[in-house]
């Protein structure tokens, strides 16, 4: 299904269809697992507990059932196309309504095309779901290369900017001359840098997830709130005890991937510790299912290393002859596209007096409730947050 010739422009159906055999290794190797020691009387202070994780990989070898899932999936229309030599998954979901906006939303890590199904049915047919006509949009939903049915990737520098163009030229591609952006996680930095490559095309970028560092330049807290300075400090400390993952998935991909190609334990729990640390603690779920297809996604493209390898590009550029990578935190010339934001509680706190140094900051809302993966946590919050962004725009 993936022709990663150069010139081929044409974008081709794709249905998903796994073998027999890989879903039989998988539970033939969950059969075979073997868990490390704790100590006792620990929970999660120091990862992933024994207890959860083996009684979650019982129930993906025994009770999970991705043929439901496959199957479900399936309904979608998915297609495949190729784009400066790399092979690109996505889901083309056209609006009912004829003069619906187009809107390109992307995921990021550890999540995957999958987060946004929740979303889908509201946001491309509002009428059947209580909501405006008016509010349509024809979506694209892209898989990030490397990632899911977009993986592996062949060659070095596929970072947020390089998504943008890509992303840029499959929107021209599906004949889309004016269209927004959205994404969370890794998805919002290739939103915004969408909304610079390609800013004569799009009409906004809506993210729900936001860095805003301070760069260290005199002065530049000096205008900062004491609530948001507390919020960069509670950053601070969170970054500091949640982090390993990013400092190990930007300097040595290649070395968790062995572990996590090889071991589905090893996998769920890279994942699935994710999703209970940055979830809403107060109430926030994630169905089980959903999340367990999420990670069966990435054990069954093989595609844990090459997506680990996304942190590698962007943390060095130096590495690369032709620099276009985006540092976390780091602040680009400012951007005339008009930025939205919603932010919820339990991820990433940014600063809107930050944010607006460097991006059109036009729409901003703090939510009460809800966590880093917005779209299944609190899909009706982010529907909403996205819909007001968007019809200030085009109505």
């Amino acid at each position: 299904m993936t022709n990663n010739s150069e010139g081929d422009a044409s974008v081709r159906p794709f249905r998903i269809d796994i073998p027999q055999a890989d879903l039989d290794d998988l539970r033939e190797r969950l059969g075979r697992v073997r868990l490390p020691d704790s100590i006792p009387g620990t929970e999660w202070e120091m990862g992933v507990p024994v207890d959860y994780l083996s009684e979650l990989a019982e129930y993906w070898r025994t009770t999970y059932d991705w043929r439901v899932w496959e199957k479900r999936l399936n309904e979608l229309p998915q297609f495949t196309t190729t784009i400066d030599g790399q092979n690109i998954h996505f889901l083309h979901v056209r609006s009912p309504e004829p003069d619906a906006t187009p809107l390109v939303l992307t995921h990021g890590w550890p999540g995957s095309f999958l987060e946004f199904l929740q979303v889908i049915g509201p946001l491309s047919d509002p009428r059947a779901h209580g909501g405006d006509p008016a509010d349509a949009f024809h979506l694209v939903i892209p898989s990030l290369p490397g990632y899911g049915f977009s993986g592996p990737v062949t060659e070095r520098g596929w970072d947020p900017t390089r998504v943008a163009r890509a992303w840029a030229q499959l929107m021209a591609r599906l004949g889309y001359e004016r269209y927004g952006a959205q994404g969370g996680d890794w998805g919002s930095f290739v939103s915004q840098a969408l909304g610079h490559v390609d800013a004569d095309h799009v009409i906004g970028v809506h993210v729900n997830f936001l860095t805003t560092d301070p760069t260290g330049a005199p002065g530049e807290l000096d205008d900062v709130s004491p609530e948001d300075k507390a919020k960069l400090e509670l950053n601070l400390r969170i970054r500091a005890e949640g982090s390993a993952y990013f400092a190990l998935q930007a300097s040595r991909p290649q070395t968790i991937g062995f572990a996590l190609a090889d071991s589905p334990a090893g996998q769920l729990a890279w994942i699935a510790e994710k999703f209970k640390e940055w979830i809403d603690p107060n109430g926030g779920t994630v169905d089980r299912d959903h999340m367990l297809t999420n990670i069966t996604l990435y054990w069954l493209t093989n595609t844990a290393a090459s997506s680990a390898r996304f942190y590698y590009e962007v943390t060095h550029p130096a590495n690369r002859p032709q620099q276009s990578a985006d540092p976390v935190g780091a602040r680009p010339e400012r951007s005339p596209t008009p930025l939205g934001v919603a932010v919820f509680p339990y991820d990433a706190l940014p600063i809107r007096a930050l944010a607006e140094r460097s991006a059109n900051v036009v729409h901003w809302t703090e939510f009460d409730r809800g966590g880093h993966f917005a779209a299944m946590e609190q899909p009706e919050l982010l529907v909403g947050d996205i819909r007001t962004f968007f019809r200030e725009l085009t109505h």
